[in-house]
């Protein structure tokens, strides 16, 4: 017999009854009946129940077990009588007498239980991880991410495409985050940068004829943490195509990501299997964001030119944007309901308020109601697409932006509170049509808006001969840039890319770059394009993201075995951590403390 088992924790079923096994593991929960003593032991495949009596030779080693020691428990296979099954367990039928007991590891006192799913503080979690990445549920989801990432990896495979690594050690790129340097020994002064992502390196992939490339690529980004956003690093499926247009890349990608989702889904409804497209421009105006949750089923209206009427008299919204969110059988709601909106608007978004109306049979009722007469009313009503019953409410602004982000915002707050956003769904739609450059008000200048490597929607010529003096016209130009967005979470950006060596070099000059400046930062780039370049796009679907999704959970902690904390910081291996003055002379490397 094998020293360690015969078989695992979730192996054993009512045909295995009368065998002698021998099984190792953790003490998931001991329970003393008076009678008998339980043992539930665990591993990696499951929880078998293990039972020892009093006058039993093994009793006293199994008596003084504890929660989490590693034990080998040998014994013999019954059937547990018909009242004491557990058809929640696959070992459910089956119970080990216990005939000996060998303690292969102790545990002291637990600074959280591994037994149920109680929270605990977030430091406890992440400073005894390996504990925490033992309890049922974030065991599940990190063995389900492995699954994804098969799956998707197999996918991958079978729609022509080829694994290849990238380099982690490598130049520094603006691509819209800080980079993490790394000081080099062997040439003082400088430094690499782990990637942002293997933007070039891809692209470089198709320019040396490999045509369908991708990878599980680690990412390194040196910004602040969110709940969908992991600071430090993540992993995303980094794919690259050649010789596509826009609709290839999203033919080879959709039936990867509606596939994976789709074989986990768990009767979860994933929508349609060619995604829907939606202009960056239609999504802002009709959900807000250009993230938008497509199981919300309200649709946001620019009604500024029925408050614009001459006999509208309600001046407050004059010569403003103006959204309107509807808010189905919100009629039947208590003022307290419109009160808290409002508040909410108020106080969390910062907004000035909400307005609202409330549609009756008999007209409209609330604070905006009264200034608007029937035939503009009844516009509203027409552009809304309401009935009496319905609630409307307006979030109203100088600057468009701020108008769209707060009607955004307040859509899903009324879908959420109204109950009208299925959990059991998964819909999905590209965003395509963004913006190539956007305006800073800050620095004054014109900034790349999304990806500084893809192609303008803009003649070749025509956009060669743009200058400063053109700004209207520059930051009206569109990309071929897209995004993936399943309820409501962006998945991965992505662009037919830019090949051409002049016109990249002015699309990063608009972008205040100097030629000579973008010929030192991107070399390698530049160079490869000017001995032959195919056209070529690509995406890179966060996998963090995805099995996020797929797990029902609403934070990338819970799906990354081993997690910083929201400052940056990995309590369990104490990183980042100072460094010899030994290390920081080979460096050469002095540290300043900040004051």
């Amino acid at each position: 017999m094998h020293a360690y088992r015969t078989h695992t924790c979730g192996e054993l079923r009512k045909e295995h009854v009368g065998r002698t096994v021998r099984l190792s593991g953790w003490v998931n929960r001991r329970r003393d009946h008076g009678g008998l003593l339980f043992i539930d032991l665990r591993d990696h495949y499951g929880i078998t129940q293990c039972v020892v009596e009093p006058d039993g030779k093994a009793f006293a080693a199994a008596d003084q077990a504890r929660s989490e020691w590693v034990l080998t428990l040998t014994g013999r296979v019954v059937a547990r009588t018909a009242g004491t099954v557990n058809e929640d367990m696959p070992t459910g039928e089956v119970e080990i007498r216990i005939e000996d007991v060998s303690v292969q590891s102790q545990a002291q006192e637990l600074p959280l239980p591994v037994f149920g799913d109680l929270d605990y503080p977030e430091d406890t979690r992440l400073k005894y991880r390996f504990l925490d990445l033992r309890r049922e549920r974030l065991h599940r989801n990190i063995t389900l991410r492995s699954r994804v990432i098969s799956t998707i990896r197999r996918r991958m495979i079978s729609q022509g495409f080829t694994e290849f690594q990238t380099p982690i050690l490598t130049a520094s790129s603006p691509e819209g985050a800080r980079d993490f340097l790394v000081p080099s020994r062997l040439h003082p002064g400088k430094f690499y940068a782990l990637p942002q992502a293997p933007q070039q390196f891809k692209q470089l992939i198709m320019v040396a004829g490999f045509d369908r490339y991708f990878q599980i690529a680690p990412c390194f980004r040196d910004e602040d943490a969110r709940a969908d956003r992991s600071p430090g690093e993540f992993y995303q499926l980094d794919l690259e195509m050649s010789f596509v247009t826009q609709d290839d890349v999203f033919a080879a990608v959709e039936p990867v990501l509606h596939g994976t989702f789709g074989e986990f889904a768990d009767g979860r409804d994933c929508g349609p299997a060619n995604f829907p497209h939606i202009t960056y421009q239609d999504s802002m105006l009709r959900y807000g964001n250009d993230k938008p949750d497509l199981r919300n089923p309200l649709v946001i209206a620019d009604v500024g030119d029925v408050f614009a009427r001459d006999d509208v008299a309600f001046k407050a919204f004059k010569d403003k944007t103006v959204r309107a969110i509807p808010a189905p059988g919100a009629g039947a709601q208590p003022r307290s309901w419109f009160d808290k909106i409002d508040g909410w608007a108020k106080s969390e978004m910062g907004a000035a308020g909400l307005g609202y109306i409330v549609l009756g049979d008999d007209g409209g009722k609330g604070p905006i109601a009264k200034f608007l007469p029937q035939p503009a009313l009844e516009a509203l009503v027409a552009k809304c697409g309401l009935k009496p019953g319905d609630a409307v409410f307006f979030s109203a602004d100088a600057k468009t932006e701020r108008a769209a982000i707060l009607a955004g915002h307040t859509r899903t707050r009324i879908g959420r509170d109204l109950g009208l956003i299925n959990d059991k769904e998964f819909r999905f739609c590209w965003i395509v049509d963004f913006p190539m450059y956007e305006w800073n008000e800050d620095e004054k200048r014109i900034d790349f808006s999304h990806n500084p490597f893809s192609m303008p929607q803009y003649a070749r010529e025509k956009f060669l001969n743009l200058d400063k003096g053109d700004k209207d016209t520059i930051l009206g130009l569109k990309a071929y840039q897209y995004d993936i967005v399943c309820n409501g979470i962006e998945l991965s950006s992505g662009a037919i890319r830019n090949h051409d060596p002049e016109v990249m070099l002015k699309a990063f000059e608009i972008a205040g770059y100097a030629r000579e400046e973008t010929e030192v930062k991107f070399a390698g780039m530049l160079n490869a394009f000017r001995y032959g370049a195919p056209p070529h796009g690509g995406t890179a679907p966060g996998i963090d993201r995805i099995v996020m999704l797929i797990a029902g959970e609403e934070n990338l902690r819970e799906v990354t075995m081993f997690p910083m904390n929201q400052q940056a910081q990995d309590l369990m291996m104490n990183a980042p951590s100072e460094v010899s003055a030994k290390q920081l002379r080979e460096l050469h490397i002095r540290t300043v403390a900040p004051e």
